[in-house]
C-alpha cells in the first residue's frame, strides 16, 4: 500500500493555481460534508504509532507530502532513516532539495519536482527565480549520488502550450529529468465561470495532446525508446495488456493519505473532510483499510475502465458546473481516442523488437495522477 504522509501544510511559495487562488476565489461549497477545522498545520503524531503502522504492511511506500514537506527537513530525515517501508517518494517544489543532504536523499526511490515548463512560464505561476532555483538544486542532487527518477510535475492552465512545455522539458540536456508528468488545473476551484479553461482545451490542449502522442510514437519508432510520459505510459501499459484500472492515482483503494493529527484519508487533497476517514494510525489495521469509490456519472461513463474516474476529490465535490466537467471529460475522451489509434502501432513495434514491453513499467500510485 501507498500512503502520503503530510508534514505540513505550509509553504514556502503562493503557486497562482494553488495558495493564490485562496486570495481570489471562494472555496467550493461542501454540502453536507463536515470539515475538521483544528487539524494542526504541521505533522503532531507519535512516530512509534506511524512506525507500528507502518510496520503491519509488508510493502508499505511513504510519500512525504505537504505544503512543501523540505520545510520540515528533520522529520524527513528521521522518518527516511527509521520508517519500516519498502519505498520512499518525495513531492516537492524542488526549491528547499539543497537541505536535504545525499545520506538522506539517496534513502529516496522518486522524487516529483513541481515546474511548469519553460523558465518564463513556470517562474509566472510559482514565483521569479523559481526555476532557476529547482534547476541548480536538481543538479546538486545528482551530483551528491542520486540515482533514482525525477519526474518533473508540471500543473497546466490556459497559458501552458503543452507541446511546448513538456518537449521542453524533455529534451533539453540541461535538465535532469527521467520521466514527465502534468495535470490540469481544472474542476478543483469554484473558477470556471473566471476561465477560458474550454476554449483552451479545444484550441490548444487538445490538439496538442494528439500531437505529443503521434511524437511519442514516433521516438518509439526512430529511436526505440518510450518516454517516460506518465499520462501516455501507464494508460498505454494497461491497453497492451487489457487490463483495466480503477482510479489511477490509486486514491481510496491502493493509496491513502496521514493527516497530520494521523487521521487517513483516501486522498491527499481531501485534508479534514471527516466523513471520508478511514481511521487512524494508532488504531487502524493497513491491510484492512475501506475501500472509497468515485461515484455517478462515473459508474456510467463508457470509459471509467480507462480513466477510473480521473480524480476522487473533484468527484465528490464537483466544484465546476456540468458544462465545466463535460469539458474536462471531453479531454479524457481526446486522451483516450489519441492513445487508441496509436496502439496498433505500438503493439506492432513490440513485435518487431523495436521497443519492449517492459519499457512501459513503473511503479504505480507514485503520487502521479496519471489522467490529467
Amino acid at each position: 500500500m501507498y500512503y502520503h504522509l503530510i508534514l505540513t501544510d505550509n509553504c514556502n511559495l503562493c503557486c497562482t493555481y494553488c495558495r493564490g487562488k485562496a486570495f481570489t476565489i471562494d472555496p467550493p461549497e461542501l454540502p453536507g460534508i463536515v470539515i475538521d477545522e483544528d487539524l494542526p498545520a504541521d505533522l503532531d503524531i507519535d512516530l512509534k504509532d506511524l512506525y507500528r503502522f507502518l510496520a503491519r504492511d509488508p510493502d508499505a511506500v511513504l510519500t512525504f507530502y505537504g505544503g512543501e514537506p523540505l520545510l520540515a527537513t528533520d522529520l524527513i530525515r528521521e522518518i527516511a532513516r527509521d520508517a519500516p517501508v519498502s519505498g520512499l517518494i518525495l513531492h516537492t517544489n524542488g526549491t528547499l532539495l539543497d537541505r536535504l543532504e545525499p545520506a538522506t536523499a539517496n534513502r529516496i526511490g522518486t522524487i516529483l519536482v513541481s515546474i511548469d515548463g519553460p523558465e518564463g512560464l513556470t517562474d509566472a505561476h510559482r514565483g521569479e527565480g523559481t526555476f532557476g532555483r529547482v534547476i541548480r538544486n536538481l543538479h546538486h542532487l545528482l551530483e551528491g549520488g542520486f540515482a533514482g527518477e525525477v519526474i518533473a510535475r508540471m500543473t497546466v492552465t490556459e497559458d501552458t502550450d503543452i507541446v511546448e512545455a513538456v518537449r521542453y522539458l524533455t529534451e533539453n540536456d540541461r535538465f535532469p529529468f527521467s520521466a514527465v508528468h502534468w495535470q490540469m488545473d481544472a474542476n478543483f476551484w469554484n473558477d470556471y465561470p473566471l476561465r477560458d479553461y474550454a476554449a483552451w482545451a479545444e484550441e490548444s490542449y487538445n490538439p496538442g495532446i494528439r500531437s505529443l502522442v503521434a511524437f511519442w510514437v514516433e521516438t518509439m519508432r526512430t529511436e526505440g525508446r518510450v518516454l517516460r510520459w506518465y499520462p501516455f505510459m501507464d494508460p498505454m501499459e494497461d491497453m497492451l495488456l487489457s487490463r483495466p484500472s480503477m482510479l489511477r492515482c490509486g486514491c481510496g483503494y491502493a493509496n491513502y493519505s496521514i493527516m497530520t493529527d494521523g487521521h487517513i484519508a483516501p486522498c491527499p487533497i481531501m485534508v479534514g473532510m471527516k466523513d471520508y476517514y478511514a481511521g487512524h494510525i494508532a488504531t487502524t489495521d493497513p491491510l484492512c483499510l475501506p475501500v472509497t469509490t468515485v461515484g455517478s456519472p462515473c459508474t456510467e461513463c463508457g470509459l471509467l475502465d480507462f480513466c477510473g474516474g480521473r480524480c476522487l476529490y473533484s468527484n465528490i465535490i464537483n466544484p465546476w458546473p456540468e458544462e465545466g466537467r463535460q469539458v474536462v471529460c471531453g479531454t479524457v475522451e481526446n486522451l483516450h481516442k489519441a492513445l487508441s489509434a496509436a496502439l496498433p502501432e505500438v503493439r506492432a513495434l513490440i513485435d518487431a523488437g523495436t521497443i519492449r514491453m517492459d519499457d512501459f513499467f513503473h511503479r504505480k500510485y507514485n503520487s502521479c495522477e496519471i489522467i490529467p
